[in-house]
């Protein structure tokens, strides 16, 4: 039988993402069970606090003492609640648990934002690692050494997984009770809660965000013209020589504030101005694809579906007001 420690740190953390996990595991493991099988998983909460509190005082946990579980064969590790930098010095006793239940043959998870606690270990550091898109840059910027798998779900390496976004921890309780039961029983737990299975990228969710905190006035300048003419076809080298900057230095430094080329930057504010129009569902397809500066249609069909995972027309679908 396995030994599942679900741990909480001592900082703000996403309950749900502990109680969620307890339960689709607990749940695999009574349907294996009900199949004439034997118990697969021992599943226990541990901490080092014998209380934890966390969303404003409102939740709180009364979680097993962490130090009396030498060994445990997974730690699952849930999503913070922000406050990343005083979560880490918060938890070193944690962290340095993690470590050594890695170095004796555990696999660890983290869900979601759980990913910056994982990092602080130094497991991750030149793995790959998912992230919710909303965190990427402030996770690029503290461990620059961790590659990140962008837009995707859920990452797997060495025995180390991780999972981008807020609720799709669902996804990699699922993808792991597949790993540690069967098919059979991922199926079952997929329908029973009503999570769906096999889901592998963030990108439809993703919103794309201006990245205007970087204090570079030139570059701030440059993207709010970008925003003003989102339906225009813009030439960053007279755009560059307008800001008085050379070609190349306006290239390095507004990767380095956004994170981004300016290629991409115009085309990620173009496919997000698209997106929230298709979401109204006022205009067709074509409609919007003129509005935000597109005059070949394969080209925007082929740029939407790279940055959203699908097409205009499929997304326009899903998202659109229901009338």
């Amino acid at each position: 039988m396995k030994q599942v420690t679900i741990v909480v740190p001592q900082c703000q953390v996403n309950l749900n993402s502990v109680g969620g996990a307890y339960d689709i595991l607990r749940i695999a493991n009574d349907f294996w069970q009900r199949q004439g099988n034997e118990p697969k998983l021992n599943i226990e909460i541990a901490a080092f606090a014998p209380e934890i509190k966390s969303h404003n005082d409102y939740l709180a946990i009364l979680p097993k003492d962490i130090r009396v579980i030498d060994k445990t064969d997974i730690v699952l590790i849930p999503a913070l609640l922000g406050g990343y930098e005083n979560a880490i010095q918060n938890n070193r006793e944690l962290i340095e648990w993690i470590v050594t239940q890695y170095v004796l043959g555990a696999e660890i998870a983290s869900m979601c934002s759980g990913a910056f606690l994982l990092a602080a270990t130094g497991l991750l550091n030149g793995k790959n690692c998912s992230i919710h898109w909303s965190r990427v840059k402030e996770f690029q910027e503290m461990y620059p050494d961790v590659h990140i798998a962008k837009d995707k779900i859920i990452t797997e390496e060495n025995g180390i997984y991780t999972n981008g976004g807020a609720y799709s921890f669902l996804n990699l309780i699922i993808y792991l009770v597949e790993k540690l039961f069967d098919r059979n029983t991922a199926i079952f737990c997929s329908k029973f809660f009503q999570i769906d299975i096999d889901r592998s990228s963030q990108s439809p969710f993703a919103v794309f965000q201006m990245q205007k905190n970087h204090g570079d006035s030139i570059i701030d300048q440059a993207q709010t013209y970008i925003e003003q003419h989102i339906d225009a076809k813009i030439s960053f080298e007279k755009l560059a020589a307008a800001l008085a900057i050379s070609r190349r230095n306006f290239d390095r430094r507004f990767i380095k504030a956004t994170g981004n080329t300016p290629v991409e930057y115009l085309q990620r504010a173009k496919i997000e101005a698209a997106k929230k129009e298709l979401e109204k569902g006022r205009k067709s397809v074509f409609e919007v694809m003129n509005d935000v500066g597109y005059t070949d249609d394969k080209a925007f069909r082929e740029v939407f579906k790279k940055i959203t995972g699908l097409s205009p027309l499929d997304y326009r679908n899903k998202y659109s007001v229901k009338t």
